[in-house]
């Protein structure tokens, strides 16, 4: 099976308006920058995202809600996006808001097969509202239920044509988890290099959950929020 696109535009090409999408990043770290400028560029609307963060105004899933995209954001942390608030707050924007651990988690079962979970997390707050509790030891549980995405999108720092991934450093957040729960996961890569070349000790993900992966380009990398020492 080739699992080699040419492009961005190419790997999104059948993602339709409605679809559920994963995208992989914590804050603007190891986001499919590539994927998300295609995206938009399709045009395509009614989307439900998942991911940690909402970018921020000009970049990132920021963009794709600036073009009124995105029906539904499913997050953890929402804090750097102005137009986001204003969608929120005006009623234009589902959005539901999930304990980090959680989020993770429901990432992982979904790449695992394991359909629901009990946690304890956002127990006795508005978290719980509409959940199932059960207690356990003396203690409360939630039930959280597995992701269903049609689309997982990733960025790593290294793939091969059989679609195995390397991460690098803080990139190595939500994309591992994302990449093994999509129905179809979309890689893009800072390096694609032939089958082979990555040693099997040092794979990520492994290319079995991989459907397509391509040589992105351009990488912006911003940072979120840059704190920097006063010059003496």
């Amino acid at each position: 099976m080739k699992k080699v696109v040419d492009g961005a535009e190419a790997a999104i090409a059948d993602i339709p308006s409605g679809a559920t999408l994963m995208l992989g990043g914590f804050g603007l770290c190891g986001i499919p920058e590539n994927c998300i400028t295609a995206l938009v560029n399709k045009g395509i609307n009614n989307l439900v995202c998942i991911s940690n963060n909402a970018g921020v105004d000009d970049f990132g899933i920021g963009l794709m809600l600036q073009k009124k995209q995105v029906r539904k954001m499913i997050s953890s942390y929402v804090g750097e996006n102005d137009e986001f608030e204003r969608q929120l707050l005006s009623g234009e924007l589902e959005v539901e808001l999930i304990p980090q651990g959680t989020l993770a988690e429901r990432c992982r079962a979904a790449g695992s097969g394991i359909p629901a979970f009990y946690t304890p997390a956002g127990y006795g707050t508005e978290v719980e509202v509409g959940k199932e509790v059960r207690e356990f030891n003396g203690k409360k549980y939630l039930l959280e239920h597995a992701f269903d995405s049609d689309f997982a999108i990733v960025k790593a720092w290294k793939g091969d044509t059989h679609g195995n991934l390397v991460f690098k450093d803080t990139a190595r957040n939500f994309n591992p988890m994302m990449a093994m729960a999509g129905k179809i996961t979309i890689a893009e890569v800072e390096i694609l290099v032939p089958a082979g070349e990555i040693h099997p000790n040092d794979v990520h993900v492994p290319g079995i959950f991989v459907h397509r992966i391509f040589q992105g380009t351009n990488y912006e990398k911003r940072i979120e929020q840059r704190t920097v020492r006063p010059r003496n």
